[in-house]
């Protein structure tokens, strides 16, 4: 087919699916490759979340899936909004966090042209639900979560700590933390989870809060030390670690998990393909394996039951980013 034989079928795809029902297209979906945008750099709990999952969706679909970390604006907001401008065919999907509904909330704030609406995306399954926990370098001086607010209260604004960027789930849960405990800490953002654990392993900040799984490989090779956890349970992969509610912290609830998301206008059979697909990819072994292996167990939640959890959570973190006000 040559360039022209090319631009003519091109401007005849709309023509198609006037005439044939989108059921149609469904049953051949997919017919190329899957691009799975990843808005944050590796080494971060949504890479941890999106690649075994690709791996197992492209067996399933017979396509290949490419996991495309497409990271930058702070807490996610580019490949979000890249995600939401992306036609709504099945073929760009978005593997993103709790921040998701966070980051419009935080361009209202200051009055910056809003990115992305969460009214744009579709969501298709919930993948891993974890609870934050704060962690410190192995050879810090605070062995528990008071010995850390202690001196945090004697040295108001000195004691730094990594995140994923503005009001993304780093920040937030961070404080969501400093606000019940009345200090104040400074933040030093990064464009993701993987460069902010970098950051505290090169000595660059003292402290962070993010995944277990992302945070338990640097636990178990001594390089850091965990101080608390952000949930309202203790949790199969720090069983001895209490949560801040148990340390009299009881404003202190906060989750970062990871989910799959399409846009909102994707015709309803592809959508009912892709939450098949979800159901099985998530019942893998190897999806199982990987996510044990991490610390992150899986936390599969269909789309109903998803959208549900996303408005429910969403409602929360959008209050407690108002809680927090305008930091640069």
């Amino acid at each position: 087919m040559d360039r022209r034989d090319l631009l003519r079928a091109a401007a005849a795809l709309p023509l198609l699916r006037a005439a044939f029902p989108d059921e149609a297209f469904a049953q051949t979906y997919p017919t190329r490759n899957i691009t799975m945008i990843v808005p944050f750099p590796a080494g971060g709990q949504a890479d941890l979340a999106a690649r075994p999952v690709a791996q197992a969706l492209e067996r399933i679909l017979g396509k290949p899936v490419i996991v495309d970390n497409r990271a930058g604006g702070g807490g996610g907001s580019v490949g979000n909004a890249a995600a939401a401008r992306a036609e709504p065919d099945g073929y760009t999907l978005l593997m993103t966090l709790s921040s998701l509904a966070v980051l419009p909330e935080a361009d209202r704030l200051f009055d910056r042209p809003v990115a992305y609406e969460v009214s744009q995306f579709m969501p298709i399954a919930r993948v891993l639900a974890d609870p934050t926990l704060l962690a410190v370098p192995a050879s810090a001086p605070w062995k528990t979560a008071q010995d850390f607010v202690e001196d945090a209260k004697k040295r108001p604004g000195q004691i730094t700590y990594g995140s994923s960027g503005p009001y993304g789930t780093l920040h937030v849960a961070m404080e969501m933390f400093a606000n019940s405990a009345g200090i104040k800490l400074l933040h030093v953002p990064f464009r993701g989870a993987g460069p902010a654990l970098t950051a505290i392993l090169g000595g660059t900040v003292q402290a962070i809060a993010a995944a277990p799984g992302t945070l338990k490989p640097q636990v178990d090779d001594g390089k850091l030390r965990v101080l608390g956890n952000c949930g309202a349970k203790r949790i199969p992969s720090f069983p001895d670690l209490p949560t801040f509610q148990e340390l009299g912290y009881k404003d202190v609830e906060f989750y970062i998990w990871a989910g799959l998301f399409a846009q909102s206008a994707l015709p309803a059979p592809i959508a009912a393909r892709l939450r098949e697909a979800m159901a099985e990819a998530m019942r893998s072994p190897d999806v199982l394996k990987a996510f044990e292996t991490s610390g992150s167990l899986v936390a599969y939640q269909d789309a109903p039951a998803f959208s549900e959890f996303v408005a429910a959570d969403s409602a929360r973190l959008i209050a407690a980013v108002k809680k927090i006000g305008k930091v640069e």
